[in-house]
Parts: C-alpha cells; structure tokens; sequence
C-alpha cells in the first residue's frame, strides 16, 4: 500500500463500464479500493481482479460504516501514506448514513478528488442493479454491454442425473454460490474447465427439469468434444436460446437440445469469424 498514489473507491460489483471510467483515471501507481457489503452477485469476492490490471484492495463495509467523513479520509490517508488523488463516481456517498458526498471529500482531503460523471451505453445510465435486472429477464446481451465482458459464472462439478451420457447429451453439472444465476432457460455459452486457459464453445441449462425429475440444474454441453472436468467449471454468457420448456417424451427433449446444440455452434462460429 505504501506506494500507492492514486485510489478509485466504490462497491464495484460487475466491473462493469461505469466502473471501468474511473479506474481510468488512476495511474500506474493507482489501486481500487472495494468497499465490500457483502451483497455482490455478479463479481463476488476476489472475482473483482479479474477486470482490472490495478491492485485491488478490500475494505469490509462493517468495519468502517460507523467512521464520519473525517474518520474515513484519515483510514485512507493511513493505509495509503502517498495518496495524492482519490476517483469516485458522481453518486458517491460514504462515512457513517451515508451521509457524504465527493463535496465533503473535496473539503476533508487535501490531495486531488476526480469525480467521473455518469456513464450511459445507448443513452442508458449503467449500474449494477440495471445488469441484475437484464440477466434476470435474460437479456445476456444486454447485461454484456453493460458490463463490457461476458457475464460469468464459476460452479464446482457436482454429480449430475446421468441421463446426459446415457440417452441425452453429455454435460457438465454445476453446484454454483455467491453469483446471481440468469433467468431460467438455454444459452449460448462458453465453458472454461478446471485451470485450462482457454474457452470451450457450450450450450447451457439454468433450471429445473421440468421434462425429468423437477430438479434444478446449471449444467453445460461442450461442443467441441468430451472433456473431462475433476473439479470446476466457469460459464460465460453470449446469447440467450429459449426458455425452459416441458417436453412430454424424452424423444422431444432430445429433438429440443440438437436444435439449441445447432442455433448455439452457428452464433459462436460467426462470433470467432
């Protein structure tokens, strides 16, 4: 921490363009400070540091919420002793109810405050409740240019039903915590397994099988080959297929999955074009 210069401060669940604008305005010595509640869904944890080349560093929300403006710029100033400049959203607030703005910052800090004005995609403010909503009516798409990746998920392989391998197609089973899961249905997906580095062309379930046993399920089918997953598997967001449907015959459901396996390899071969 000793020589950071500059620090950007916010919750910054999503990583997403907004927040992206104000880690922009940091230097090479510039580090983002995450004030963590405890809620994020959709960077939860040290998922965060996968979004930015700056060091991150974690502030717990309940551990500082009772500091007013002063006693918060005075732990920053301790924990950064070379803080020249602090960026933070139009919307900041902090210290004790919230009760300060950046104008109390401005007043409390003797260094540079930066504040990044609002961030609009299609004349459309970005915040995270706004890329929780899009991914819960399952407009991936839309969550994605919010967010200016893919949204991802990370889920630790669990036993499946075994219908995939024995009558359906083969699929990855997920147990995943801590991130908000899309609506319901099949998508366009990429599948990343274990610590490989690279991505896997997929079709993913989020759901219960209605057409089965009633169970919910966050599973993948790769579509470039079997392979074997020992312990992990990240799924990544393209494009929203249908909606989870019931079927009244396997034979039905099988028909269903080739026509998703289908839509799913011909939108990821115009994407890799």
């Amino acid at each position: 921490m000793k020589e950071i210069t500059s620090i950007a401060i916010g919750g910054f669940d999503g990583m997403h363009i907004g927040h992206q604008a104000l880690f922009n305005e940091l230097g090479c010595d510039g580090a983002v400070v995450v004030i963590d509640t405890g809620y994020a869904n959709l960077t939860p944890h040290e998922y965060r540091k996968r979004y930015t080349d700056h060091k991150i560093f974690f502030f717990n929300l309940e551990d500082i919420r009772h500091l007013d403006g002063e006693g918060f710029v005075k732990l920053l100033c301790k924990e950064f002793p070379k803080l020249q400049k602090i960026v933070v959203g139009y919307d900041f607030h902090f210290g004790k109810d919230r009760k300060y703005s950046y104008d109390d910052l401005k007043e409390l800090f003797d260094g540079e405050v930066v504040v990044v004005e609002e961030v609009k995609h299609n004349n459309d403010s970005v915040h995270s409740h706004k890329i929780r909503a899009k991914l819960q009516l399952g407009d991936v798409k839309g969550a994605n240019e919010f967010l200016g990746h893919n949204y991802t998920i990370v889920g630790e392989k669990i036993q499946g039903q075994g219908l995939g391998s024995s009558e359906l197609f083969a699929t990855i089973n997920l147990k995943v915590k801590d991130f908000l899961l899309p609506k319901e249905g099949v998508y366009v997906t990429t599948t990343r397994i274990d610590d490989e580095e690279h991505y896997h062309p997929s079709v993913s379930f989020i759901g219960h099988r209605v057409s089965t046993d009633g169970s919910f399920a966050v599973e993948t089918h790769i579509l470039d080959g079997e392979v074997i997953c020992k312990e992990k598997a990240e799924i990544s967001f393209v494009d929203f297929i249908r909606d989870n449907e019931k079927f009244e015959s396997m034979e039905a459901l099988k028909e269903a999955i080739q026509k998703d396996i289908a839509k799913a390899a011909k939108e990821l071969k115009f994407l890799a074009l």
